[in-house]
């Protein structure tokens, strides 16, 4: 039980810690908005990684051969609405006053299940727990593998969350919002690109 929950936490933060498209999504959101906002973006995050440990645990071999033909078209679809989210960040941070936050637009629903599908995208989290789980001899530990996986992955981006929300707590001149809208934008233009090329 301890040395599978141990496994799980060790993969969870194996899968979560790579600062990537999402946690620069995650943060620049947060700093945007607000911390419920944010942390809510961060348990999407951590929530499809769970799915995908869960995934893995019950026949991860099985589902990363289903995957594999499907892979490049998910990077892709992922690269657009990727690229898509830097457009619409770049576009607000030009057009609309930068004293005004985006709170009012971004439920925390919205913010979970927008970060939950784009997650959900990445083919290679369940490929990665499937090898985790096949490599100690097939046994995952089941619920305990799951919960510790979650458990590190929720606790990451919650701390990728709580930094966005300091970020813009301290950024809050409009010049300062404006920048790091753009500079979130670029980051996240950029490793879509990384995803396809």
């Amino acid at each position: 039980m301890t040395g599978a929950f141990l496994a799980g936490v060790i993969a969870g933060y194996g899968v979560a810690v790579p600062v990537g498209a999402i946690a620069v999504l995650i943060a620049g959101l947060t700093a945007r908005t607000s911390l419920r906002v944010g942390a809510a973006a961060g348990l999407g995050a951590a929530t499809a990684d769970g799915v995908y440990a869960l995934l893995a645990v019950l026949g991860g071999a099985a589902l990363a051969g289903l995957i594999a033909p499907i892979a490049a078209p998910l990077r892709w679809a992922a690269a657009a609405v990727l690229l898509l989210l830097a457009a619409h960040t770049a576009w607000s941070a030009l057009t609309k006053p930068a004293t005004t936050r985006e709170t009012d637009r971004t439920t925390p629903m919205a913010a979970y299940a927008g970060i939950l599908g784009l997650t959900l995208l990445n083919p290679a989290t369940v490929v990665y727990f499937a090898a985790l789980v096949l490599g100690r001899g097939g046994e995952g530990g089941g619920a305990w593998f799951v919960l510790g996986a979650f458990l590190a992955s929720a606790s990451w981006q919650l701390l990728i969350a709580a930094s966005g929300a300091l970020a813009g707590r301290f950024l809050t001149g409009g010049r300062a919002r404006l920048i790091t809208a753009l500079a979130s934008s670029a980051v996240i233009a950029v490793l879509a690109v990384a995803l396809v090329v």
